[in-house]
């Protein structure tokens, strides 16, 4: 169930596997509107490589002294993905899910579908903190003055002009969405409630007076960063954001996603537990550690904040991939978040502290 990047990808890894898959979604073909980024060695070596529309060799962190990370981030093509992620041998149903059991599936429209496996990749419902974010896409030549020499920039948390330093931080994340155009959006990386999205466009537009910029299109965000508690309790396996492979402090998912398909695609050709596969206990416990990274941006005020990033931001690569990528790396996470906790500052400390043992 759900045909986005995660439920596309499995369907796709089952079907070269040799699995029957039906894929229900109410619309199955629908294209996506999406901007999706990830960092370049996230994606898995199956993936073709026209489904790339812009790369970089590093990317800015900025708060406000700037840091250049050393490391590849990647834009995907969505047309290019949707397209690479063929499914063509799978039953396509255009129908809505209402009932679901480990091995049974009804829908809508009283059809009623039974499997050895049913896995459940619809996405987050979205109550809870969330991610927003408003951006403009601009020529690319008319971006190099807001780029200022980065080939992209991950993170700016410099103060918005005439916003009072106080107010809820967002941050201005800029990148090439192919050779001709740029990305420039204003973030609300995780509030409870997050910012709207049109108080960051209004903030988009502050940051932007005095750049001369042809507006090509524009982009809303607005999706939960938080899914269920335990997914590998769950009796109907998840996947995708929904199954936990979301970052809850990041937002991010489809790299993930698209890495685990392989190796869940395996396991279930192999009449195997999924959720083993998944969710060994150092992913379980990364995935609780990357929640409690959530609750303690939730805590921060907004000096924290960019507190907390410009620290982030000189921590080695290694370390940043740890916390940022490696689900299943439970030492380096851990290796991240004390040092990080060591070195934010005491006002810092104090309210991670705080949002940790509140709990």
């Amino acid at each position: 169930m759900g045909a986005g990047p995660a439920g596309r990808a499995l369907t796709h890894r089952l079907l070269t596997h040799g699995c029957t898959v039906a894929l229900v979604d109410p619309r199955p073909v629908a294209p996506w509107q999406a901007t999706y980024g990830c960092w370049t060695d996230e994606l898995p070596e199956w993936m073709p490589a026209d489904t790339i529309a812009a790369e970089t060799n590093s990317v800015d962190l900025r708060s406000p002294d700037t840091v250049v990370v050393e490391r590849g981030y990647t834009v995907l093509d969505v047309d290019a993905l949707q397209a690479a992620l063929d499914v063509d041998g799978a039953e396509v149903i255009a129908d809505r899910a209402i009932a679901v059991q480990p091995d049974r599936v009804t829908l809508r429209s009283d059809a009623q579908i039974t499997a050895g496996v049913v896995i459940d990749a619809r996405g987050l419902s979205g109550r809870g903190p969330r991610q927003t974010a408003f951006g403009r896409i601009v020529p690319r030549a008319q971006a190099v003055s807001v780029l200022d020499g980065a080939e992209a920039v991950l993170m700016d948390w410099t103060a918005v002009p005439g916003l009072d330093r106080a107010a809820p931080p967002s941050f201005l994340y800029v990148i090439p969405l192919d050779d001709e155009r740029v990305l420039l959006e204003e973030t609300c990386l995780a509030g409870d409630p997050p910012l709207s999205p049109s108080e960051l466009r209004t903030r988009l537009d502050a940051r932007l007076v005095g750049h001369t910029l042809t507006d090509l299109g524009d982009e809303t965000v607005s999706f939960g960063l938080l899914g269920q508690h335990s997914p590998w309790r769950s009796d109907v396996t998840l996947f995708g954001a929904r199954g936990g492979l979301m970052h809850p402090a990041t937002g991010y998912s489809v790299a993930a996603s698209l890495r685990a398909a392989e190796p869940v695609a395996i396991a279930i050709a192999a009449q195997e537990d999924p959720h083993r596969t998944m969710w060994p206990r150092s992913a379980r416990q990364v995935y609780r550690l990357r929640r409690a990274g959530l609750r303690s941006l939730l805590a921060l005020d907004a000096t924290q904040t960019r507190r907390f990033f410009a620290t982030f931001a000189q921590l080695p690569v290694d370390r940043q991939r740890a916390y940022l990528s490696e689900r299943e790396d439970l030492s380096g996470v851990m290796r991240t978040m004390t040092q990080l906790f060591a070195e934010v500052g005491g006002g810092t400390r104090g309210a991670l502290m705080r949002s940790v043992l509140g709990r």
